[in-house]
């Protein structure tokens, strides 16, 4: 055991250090053309069999205790947000394979973490693994399992935080016992808001859509239909002048949008405003894809320049598929950008099934290449793939 913690501190150190480096806010030339895949099925059954191949190399990788290069040093963590993410697709495929693992992974994870959500309580990051476990218990685990979780819920509820929203400089992190920064739009709501619908009890929605609107009201440009990734980069712009809006930053919104509708009550009086949001930030998200399929890393740079990057793009397809099989967004208008975009990602997989071009983590757009991979990535992937089969497709 003493091994063991000697192994993982020296990792976290690693990962630490890695963390970090210097970023770079925008990447000058890419280092290939990464050319959508032209040869892409899009019938169900060849969708889900590339995404469950690229399951299959993270679970495997998973459980060998491999952890990415330029990995953070949270990744390790089983609570986090890196591996919840993954959670979050994991739940998805368990939904749509017939391969037992996905149910098993996700039900060992949470009896190995005494379902508990992590140690920052007030923080967004450490509630995302909570949606893994209200899968669980919809499907078959105990609703006990859901104590450890309405404790944490309830204790921030008694004493709620009332910090600024507003990044007083740069790297303070004390709004973040908010949702001061716009990933925690993914992490979070969709815990609280599913934590109602398992429990009947009303005011974990009601606390999350206070918030959800809040973190709005600061963070949305509503003149670029973009949420700005934290206060800090409202001045800040582009070699080009223009604005800079992080791509997986908008797309942990525009998934967490998708899983905000997913799990709310089709009466609930704010889902039209939900919906409003949602159908605005698609229009939008659709009018800038890159002619080859993916989402640049800073949405408004320059075409000509813009690396591919796969976990936004993975994102965006998914949050586009998602409203096109339920209705919300025109099927014949959304269509042909969910196929651009799935035929990017599929040509982003390794023959292994190693998901490439997902950019490290990060606060802002960054460089990537073909080789970088994390966690969160592949949830989207799993998202995007289970998504794009339920439509469907020849």
């Amino acid at each position: 055991m003493d091994i063991l913690k000697t192994k993982m501190a020296r990792t976290w150190m690693i990962c630490g250090l890695l963390a970090a480096a210097p970023l770079m806010v925008h990447a000058a030339v890419p280092e290939t053309a990464a050319a959508p895949a032209t040869n892409v099925s899009f019938k169900p059954a060849d969708v889900m069999a590339i995404t469950e191949k690229v399951g299959a190399y993270q679970i495997a990788t998973l459980a060998a205790g491999w952890i990415p290069p330029k990995a953070s040093w949270d990744t390790p963590d089983p609570k986090g947000w890196v591996q919840g993410a993954l959670f979050v697709g994991l739940t998805d495929m368990a939904d749509h394979s017939d391969n037992p693992i996905y149910k098993d992974l996700i039900l060992a994870r949470g009896e190995a973490n005494k379902w508990e959500l992590g140690k920052r309580v007030y923080h967004a990051d450490d509630h995302v693994i909570g949606q893994s476990y209200l899968w669980a218990v919809k499907h078959g685990a105990s609703a006990d399992k859901l104590k450890p979780m309405r404790a944490t819920f309830d204790s921030i509820l008694t004493k709620p935080s009332d910090v600024t929203l507003i990044y007083p400089a740069e790297g303070d992190a004390n709004c973040t016992d908010r949702w001061c920064w716009c990933d925690a739009l993914f992490m979070a709501p969709a815990t609280w808001i599913g934590l109602s619908q398992a429990t009947g009890d009303p005011r974990y929605a009601a606390f999350a859509k206070k918030e959800f609107w809040a973190t709005y009201d600061v963070l949305y440009d509503k003149d670029e239909k973009l949420f700005y990734r934290d206060a800090r980069f409202f001045e800040r712009r582009g070699p080009n002048g223009e604005k800079v809006f992080w791509s997986r930053g908008d797309g942990w919104v525009f998934a967490g949008l998708a899983r905000i509708l997913e799990v709310l009550p089709v009466d609930d009086p704010d889902r039209p405003r939900f919906v409003a949001l949602y159908k605005e930030m698609a229009a939008k998200i659709k009018s800038i894809q890159l002619a080859t399929g993916y989402w640049a890393p800073s949405l408004l740079a320059d075409p000509k320049t813009a690396l591919p990057e796969t976990s936004g793009t993975a994102f965006y397809t998914y949050g586009l598929a998602w409203g096109v099989r339920n209705g919300t967004l025109d099927r014949a208008e959304y269509e042909p950008a969910i196929r651009k975009g799935w035929s990017a990602l599929v040509a982003a997989v390794h023959p292994d099934g190693k998901l490439g071009y997902v950019q490290p983590v990060s606060d802002r757009p960054d460089n990537v290449g073909y080789d970088d991979t994390q966690f969160y990535g592949v949830g989207a992937f799993l998202l995007a793939g289970t998504a794009v089969a339920d439509l469907k497709l020849k």
